[in-house]
């Protein structure tokens, strides 16, 4: 099975395993490794030794961070210099987690759950509107 390593800037790692877990259940070989202020100069230390932890138990990990160039995705990456069969995506969200939790199986592959993930990332974004309601200066009007 690939492990999950979750990670990003103050809460939002924590916010969205607890969001996954509400919605999926509690997550064999998921973890989070926040980034927090507080503990900053610990961050790259924790991180590695997660990811080496995860690692020794599963086939390869996958590391999703927050966004593209800060730093937990720089850690991340000097990781996988170091840490055979690791992937990082940037840019995670919840369905995008969601569906990589649902879409894991002993036979998945790294590569295919990276392919994965970057699609349904993108998918989970969107832009949706009612149509046929009124506008707020009717509504004013009404009022009169």
């Amino acid at each position: 099975m690939i492990g999950y390593i979750l990670t990003g800037h103050g809460h939002f790692s924590t916010g969205l395993k607890s969001a996954v877990d509400m919605i999926a259940g509690p997550q064999d070989a998921f973890e989070i490794v926040p980034f927090e202020e507080e503990h900053a100069g610990e961050y790259g230390d924790t991180l590695r030794a997660a990811v080496e932890g995860m690692r020794a138990q599963s086939e390869g990990v996958l590391v999703f961070c927050d966004l593209m160039g800060g730093t937990p995705f720089n850690q991340s990456m000097m990781i996988t210099g170091a840490v055979d069969n690791v992937s990082v995506v940037a840019g995670t969200n919840l369905p995008m987690l969601i569906d990589l939790v649902m879409a894991r199986s002993d036979s998945s592959t790294l590569d295919e759950l990276v392919e994965e993930a970057v699609a349904v990332g993108k998918e989970g974004v969107c832009h949706m509107t009612l149509e046929g309601g009124a506008s707020d200066d009717e509504d004013d009007d009404d009022e009169m």
